[in-house]
């Protein structure tokens, strides 16, 4: 859940701390040994040996494989012949950004109640996105949860502030027990099985968090997991939503049993946006391989959700070491997470896809007193729920980008 200003001052209060850290050696926070590198690849979650659970972005074979599966199934639940076409697939991205969450859950509710709401063939969610992600994933029949999810939260729901102490004593400055609380009442059985069920006809639901102690994105392929009938799943499922908005530092990190060559080890997960804000295809998958070696072929449209805005605000920063510090992080996470869309904007051009941004423009004003505050969550949702209501104008390439090259 990488809200900026949380994100950053956290992560800068973290930085100013780490050399203490190094001279107590204190710290209350253990943890069974990291996959060794050369073991990373062979790590299965304990409980779930299934091997299309997740992904790491340099296995575009077996991404390409499991994009593939997913086609013939599509096409059997659909009654359609190898080499016929497929319905246009419509995917959406849905990037981090805490309780700007809000603009994005609007905007599909409005869009829902323009009465053009596409299903999606495949839904990836990262950080606040990947709280989104089953709800829009599930569709419309959810929107009322959705709405309710991000008008009526507040920071309780959310993380439990910790003594300042916990910079150097605790693996986070906040509790977030309560943010895990809220994923389970959202995130049941129920939903779960119906996940399950999209699954066999083909579509995809993916979560990316960050391994970090290997430094990369891991997709989680939650579809597949819910359809595993493994008694692990719910419960690693709602920890897999958790870890995408565990922002380092601020929240704890949530740690995983792996196994690996017969060996037990734990891996910790972070906030799949300290890799990227938003994501779709990665670029060692081409979609048209999956295409061909199923013998199916389609039109593609992308749509990517930013819950935040593409411009920095201005700010009359202190000559101090962590106000400087804050809005150095705080700039280089807008930065980034335009960058990111200039990437699945490339990745939907090889696709041959069509592109689709919607963002928190500049005529959006409300007062934001503290993070997860209902009555600006509640502004930034009727913000997105009327542009969309109306005809949301969706940017058809990256902020700045000039397609005619003048």
């Amino acid at each position: 859940m990488s809200t900026r200003s949380l994100s950053a001052s956290r992560l800068v209060l973290c930085l100013a701390a780490a050399l203490a850290i190094l001279l107590s050696a204190c710290s209350t926070f253990e943890r069974k040994s990291a996959v060794p590198a050369a073991l990373r690849r062979d790590a299965v979650v304990v409980g779930l040996d299934i091997p299309n659970a997740r992904f790491f972005r340099d296995q575009p074979a077996l991404i390409s494989a499991e994009q593939e599966r997913a086609l013939i199934r599509e096409a059997k639940y659909l009654g359609v012949g190898r080499g016929d076409e497929l319905p246009t697939a419509y995917l959406l991205a849905l990037s981090g950004g805490g309780d700007n969450g809000a603009f994005g859950a609007g905007l599909l509710v409005g869009w829902t109640a323009r009465g053009d709401r596409p299903k999606f063939k495949i839904v990836t969610g990262v950080s606040t996105g990947s709280l989104i992600a089953p709800l829009a994933f599930l569709g419309p029949a959810y929107d009322a949860e959705l709405a309710e999810v991000y008008t009526t939260i507040d920071q309780s729901d959310v993380f439990e502030k910790r003594l300042v102490t916990a910079a150097l004593l605790q693996n986070a400055m906040a509790d977030t027990a309560p943010l895990y609380a809220t994923i389970s009442r959202h995130f049941d059985e129920r939903k779960m099985a119906r996940i399950a069920e999209e699954y066999e006809r083909g579509r995809l639901l993916v979560i990316q968090t960050t391994d970090l102690d290997a430094g990369r994105p891991v997709m989680w392929n939650i579809g597949a997991i819910a359809r595993s009938g493994r008694p692990e799943a719910l419960n690693l499922i709602r920890h897999i939503l958790l870890a995408s908005a565990s922002i380092p530092a601020a929240f704890p990190p949530v740690l995983f049993d792996v196994e690996a060559n017969g060996a037990p080890y734990q891996e910790m997960h972070v906030d799949g946006g300290t890799v990227s804000q938003a994501f779709l295809i990665p670029p060692s998958v081409n979609p048209h391989v999956a295409q061909a070696e199923a013998g199916y072929h389609r039109k593609l449209v992308a749509y990517v959700i930013r819950n935040g805005r593409i411009t920095t605000d201005w700010s009359d920063v202190e000559p101090q070491t962590l106000a400087i510090g804050e809005r150095a992080v705080s700039t280089m996470i807008d930065y980034n997470g335009v960058g990111d869309f200039y990437r699945v904007y490339m990745e939907t051009q090889r696709a041959n896809a069509a592109f689709n941004l919607a963002y928190i423009g500049d005529d959006f004003h409300a007062e934001h007193k503290e993070e997860f505050d209902p009555t600006y969550m509640r502004a930034l949702y009727r913000y997105g729920f009327d542009k969309a209501a109306k005809g949301y104008a969706w940017l058809a390439g990256p902020p700045g980008f000039n397609r005619n090259g003048r």
